[in-house]
């Protein structure tokens, strides 16, 4: 559903790294490795993270498509090397390996093994899990930096916190007037990337009490977008809904299962004078008593912030398996065993606001369009209405 930014990510969890190219960012940009790495860093931290994160140290190569730290316009292409492609060289070999390796067949519940041989034709999971891993999505959040950096030039910041883990709920709401770097500080600094300390400490202790038991859990975030103009979307074709694609977006993320725009499912539940938000003019500005269309309406950004809920369920690889079968010989099995996180929510927050980056930064170029950033900031100058 992206109309003006294409972007791409190959590579497997254990094989040399993560390839990515990004078409469609304007020239005259100023991007660095260095900017890119703070959001690499943001997701590998949490609580719950397995012992992948003690090996990797995620640093993205700008491989081409910036010189001299400014965006040519042409498309940027990133490189992230996997660290622990030392202990699977010979399994993970483009080549012929060294040795014979043991086959993965029995099959994670939950997770993309069984449906992905079954689709390729293929006798070995190994062929699969690699790249529906999770791991691919360290390359999203790098490209996702990008669409940050091009939206924090036309003054749209984006921001998350988690809110639940498990059963365990942060009640606390995010201020109306605290920016979103404040937001991402204050919460950044938390192990769970949540506001209530009491909180704080119960949804660690539920995640180790999943880990002790070889289990995993899952949780909610939400991520917030300010600064943007009317308009960005459409009411014309369904394709171009601002909702639309954001929804498809995150949901694009393998354990993404659910996704709320404002008010969402509770929508349902009250008067149409209860959740629309009536409109006000005050300070010689047009404003909203309430934010319950979480900043879009019609299709289209409506100038209030963009406000997404999602929900991602538990991690489907389990220290202690499921029950599962053998695919060569049928026989019931226990599912196959791959190192694992007991809880990534955290890490999730900040994919999520990648990907809002990313829906974002393209319904920003489709309406205002621009060759350069100046070119961007003109248009936008010139026809933006907030």
């Amino acid at each position: 559903m992206l109309k003006k930014i294409s972007y791409m990510t190959a590579g497997e969890s254990h094989g040399k790294g993560l390839i990515g190219i990004i078409e469609g960012i304007p020239a005259g940009m100023n991007i660095t490795e260095e900017y890119i790495e703070k959001d690499l860093i943001r997701r590998m931290q949490g609580h719950g993270r397995g012992g992948r994160m003690k090996i990797e140290k995620d640093h993205a190569e700008i491989f081409s498509g910036v010189r001299h730290a400014i965006t040519l316009g042409s498309p940027i292409s990133l490189l992230i090397k996997n660290f622990d492609w030392v202990n699977w060289e010979d399994r993970m070999a483009i080549g012929e390996p060294k040795k014979e390796h043991r086959k993965v067949t029995m099959p994670r519940p939950g997770h993309a093994d069984l449906a992905g041989v079954m689709k390729y034709g293929l006798d070995d999971i190994r062929n699969v899990l690699e790249r529906s891993s999770a791991r691919e999505t360290a390359m999203r959040v790098a490209i996702g930096a990008v669409c940050r950096k091009l939206l924090e030039e036309v003054g749209i910041t984006v921001g998350s916190r988690v809110y639940q883990i498990h059963n365990v709920v942060d009640s606390t709401a995010v201020s109306n007037d605290m920016s979103l770097q404040e937001l991402n500080d204050t919460v950044d600094a938390s192990p769970v990337r949540c506001f209530d300390k009491d909180a704080e400490k119960k949804m660690m202790d539920v995640i180790d009490e999943a880990r002790n038991n070889g289990d995993s859990v899952g949780g909610s975030f939400e991520v917030i977008a300010k600064g943007l103009p009317y308009g960005l979307g459409t009411y014309i074709n369904a394709d171009g809904k601002l909702q639309a694609r954001i929804s498809q977006a995150m949901m694009s993320v393998n354990a993404f299962k659910g996704v709320e725009l404002g008010a969402g499912f509770a929508s349902s539940a009250v008067f149409g004078s209860e959740l629309h938000d009536e409109i006000l003019y005050e300070h010689s500005k047009i404003t909203r008593a309430s934010n319950n269309a979480g900043g879009i309406e019609g299709g289209m950004s409506n100038a209030q912030p963009i406000h997404v809920k999602v929900s991602m369920k538990p991690i489907s690889t389990l220290i202690k398996p499921l029950r599962s079968i053998d695919l060569n010989t049928m026989e019931p099995k226990l599912a196959h065993k791959e190192r694992t996180d007991s809880c990534a929510v955290p890490a999730a927050s900040i994919i999520g606001e990648s990907m809002l980056a990313i829906v974002l930064a393209d319904a920003l170029l489709e309406k205002f369009g621009g060759d350069s950033l100046d070119q961007l900031k003109k248009h936008i100058k010139a026809s933006g209405k907030y």
